[in-house]
């Protein structure tokens, strides 16, 4: 068991150094193979990893399932586990790769919730904006609509990467990935009085001067503290939806993507790597259709 986590250790470490991984990633994987040497080590009583064979890993699968685990998490784990493995393999740890042939679970392709123009507009529109925080929230809010970025995109931000009078916003995305995405004329109002009226009030002598988004404290703010404040806002606003900060990006696209912008773009502005992830919001919008035909059509 020793031997498998020190060599689980150096796998993290070569996804932090050369895959640039977010540490969100990397916590994922270290939990997933965990479990798995926990289960290779101590349930099944391997003693080296080089004696792994295909069978052993099915079986952690099939516990997994058992544990009530959806075909979605056993499918990521047998992501980290393949991706493991050949780390192994090519690094001579191990003389094999067990996970050749594995095949994933099927799974149905969930689509991403996300708000109508409808919601969008009553959530931005009942922010109070007598107070500081309010004024920043709706800039948030409105940022992230405007731009379809992820929370932790969001929370990175600082003041030199939003620039208002040429309207764009430079975001570091996955593995520290750069691109630049345009801002609307609502996103840099919203933006502009927060940094020139709200943020000065917030900020402090102790706070973080080259953070965009800050709190009370003056200090950046944080995934939890931005989730917190849109479920307030959309309770607010009679929103009955579960809301996450996720689902203003999922909103973004599908607005896009409705609306005829084509999908390279869309791509682009999301950040994905591969356009499969985001052909996802095609999907979303022949749904729409589909309601709107049948909600509208004399013979539908």
């Amino acid at each position: 068991m020793e031997n498998g986590l020190l060599q689980l250790k150096d796998y993290l470490h070569f996804l932090q150094i050369e895959r640039q991984l977010s540490q969100n990633t990397l916590v994922s994987y270290r939990k997933d193979l965990t479990d798995y040497l926990n289960h290779l080590f101590e349930i099944q009583q391997i003693h080296s990893l080089d004696n792994v064979e295909r069978l052993h890993i099915i079986n952690h699968l099939r516990q997994l399932k058992l544990e009530g685990k959806s075909p979605r998490t056993i499918s990521r784990h047998i992501s980290s586990i393949r991706s493991f493995h050949q780390f192994l393999l090519r690094e001579k740890f191990t003389m094999k790769d067990p996970t050749i042939h594995l095949e994933l679970p099927q799974l149905d392709q969930k689509l991403p919730n996300y708000l109508s123009i409808e919601e969008v507009n009553a959530l931005l529109d009942n922010i109070d904006l007598s107070k500081p925080q309010g004024v920043r929230d709706l800039a948030i809010f409105d940022l992230m609509y405007a731009t379809g970025m992820r929370i932790s995109e969001c929370i990175d931000l600082n003041l030199e990467d939003i620039h208002l009078t040429m309207g764009f916003v430079r975001v570091f995305g996955k593995g520290g990935k750069e691109r630049i995405i345009p801002l609307g004329g609502s996103a840099i109002r919203t933006c502009a009085k927060y940094i020139e009226e709200a943020r000065p009030k917030m900020l402090n002598a102790i706070g973080d001067t080259d953070a965009l988004f800050i709190n009370q404290r003056g200090k950046r703010l944080t995934r939890q503290g931005i989730g917190k404040l849109l479920k307030t806002h959309a309770l607010k606003a009679s929103i009955k939806k579960e809301i996450t900060p996720h689902i203003l990006r999922h909103t973004f696209a599908t607005h896009l993507i409705e609306n005829g912008a084509d999908l390279r773009s869309v791509q682009e502005m999301l950040g994905h790597a591969d356009i499969s992830t985001t052909q996802i919001y095609t999907h979303v919008s022949k749904k729409r259709l589909k309601e709107i035909y049948k909600q509208f059509h004399p013979r539908a």
